[in-house]
């Protein structure tokens, strides 16, 4: 940071997307973005739903606003869901914000545009968490890391509690019980998680990545890596994220997974395409090929699922099987997730200091992918051709 930077104020409105209860920034990391000289405000109760009172904020060395209101004279804005991340209330922060606020944020820009359009037309600077990009400099800053980590540990729990059966083998005075079958579809962050979290509970755990690279990922953590004999060496894309493959992949993929879904006690669907609706891998006849009891967790409920008979933000019974299609996972972990978001977010601040904000160096490479609009423009490539194909 430049010895004559001017102070800045960063502000942490209470969340108000439906069921979110994290908050963006934690007490304990105020004291490191005050010393490379930003002042924290909280609005009141930002932090109560994930275990953080005021007085914590207070202590650490944040100040208390008690309306959003008194935040609307803040550089910066940190929130956790914004823009198309708050799917009932898209345009709310745009309507909130000042000309020449800096909005941090998951944004979900690729999945719907429109309203970062609306943050450009108010002359707010916005950087996107979601397109963080992949390289080592910027893992301390990858959220979306961070919360697929809780999103795979907590889908376990899910299962397990859902499950007639245990997970671990047991040798008991009424005799040995047999571990629990579990099948992750998905080898990202999620899957990897979950498969060592299935691990640990005891359970035999299998697990399926389209990427060919995910095979050694899967061993690595304790599960046994699925051929299906469909894995495309295009399947990739930049960034180590799936790419989106044609109908007739998907078609055979499904096929051959078929028994492997048939045969688990438990399945776990992770896969997901960066902006796009995600994959549909598990049918209704492959869920109906389930034994009774069975149960399917479906982590990309919030895309539209994995899953064909998936019910976002719904648990269903479907002959015997039970489909959990839980939206905002992360959420329910508020506490600890918000640890993770914030210090995700401390370090993104930082950067961002460091690169001169509120004037950031768009060559640096971090600044480039993860802004989204500036000077009253929609300044990030992808973001500006999805919007420009919708009123085309």
């Amino acid at each position: 940071m430049p010895g004559d930077a001017q102070p800045l104020t960063v502000g942490v409105p209470k969340e108000t997307a439906e069921g979110e209860r994290r908050v963006a920034l934690v007490p304990g990391d105020i004291r490191a973005l005050n010393k490379v000289g930003f002042e924290v405000v909280v609005e009141s109760g930002a932090g109560v739903s994930s275990g953080f009172p005021d007085a914590r904020y207070a202590q650490h060395g944040g100040r208390i606003a008690a309306s959003r209101a008194e935040l609307e004279s803040a550089n910066v804005i940190v929130q956790v869901r914004a823009c198309a991340a708050d799917p009932l209330e898209p345009l709310r922060v745009s309507q909130q914000l000042q000309a020449n606020q800096i909005l941090i944020a998951l944004c979900d820009p690729l999945w719907d545009p429109k309203p970062m359009g609306a943050l450009a037309e108010r002359h707010v600077t916005s950087f996107a968490l979601e397109l963080m990009p992949r390289i080592s400099r910027a893992q301390s800053m990858d959220v979306l890391s961070s919360m697929a980590t809780i999103v795979g540990y907590k889908a376990v729990l899910l299962a397990a509690n859902a499950s007639p059966r245990m997970f671990p083998m047991m040798m008991t005075a009424a005799g040995t019980l047999t571990p629990a079958r579990v099948f992750v579809i998905g080898a990202g962050v999620a899957g990897l998680q979950a498969i060592s979290t299935a691990r640990r509970l005891g359970a035999i755990v299998s697990g399926y990545d389209v990427r060919p690279a995910a095979k050694e990922q899967i061993q690595s953590v304790g599960g046994r890596a699925v051929d299906l004999g469909v894995d495309s060496p295009n399947a990739e894309a930049q960034g180590g994220y799936a790419r989106a493959m044609d109908d007739d992949f998907y078609r055979r993929q499904r096929a051959a997974m078929a028994k492997f879904v048939g045969g688990s006690d438990v399945v776990i669907t992770t896969a997901s395409v960066p902006g796009k609706k995600a994959p549909v891998l598990v049918t209704g006849e492959m869920v109906a090929g389930m034994a009774p009891g069975s149960v399917l967790v479906d982590v990309a409920a919030e895309r539209g699922g994995n899953c064909q008979v998936t019910r976002p933000g719904q648990t269903v019974d479907v002959g015997g099987v039970t489909v959990i299609g839980l939206v905002n996972i992360p959420s329910t972990v508020a506490h600890h997730a918000s640890q993770m978001f914030s210090r995700n977010v401390t370090a993104f601040l930082v950067h961002l200091r460091q690169q001169g904000l509120p004037n950031t160096d768009r060559t640096d490479e971090i600044v480039r992918e993860t802004m989204v609009t500036d000077s009253g423009e929609v300044v990030h490539p992808l973001v500006r051709e999805s919007l420009g194909s919708l009123v085309s």
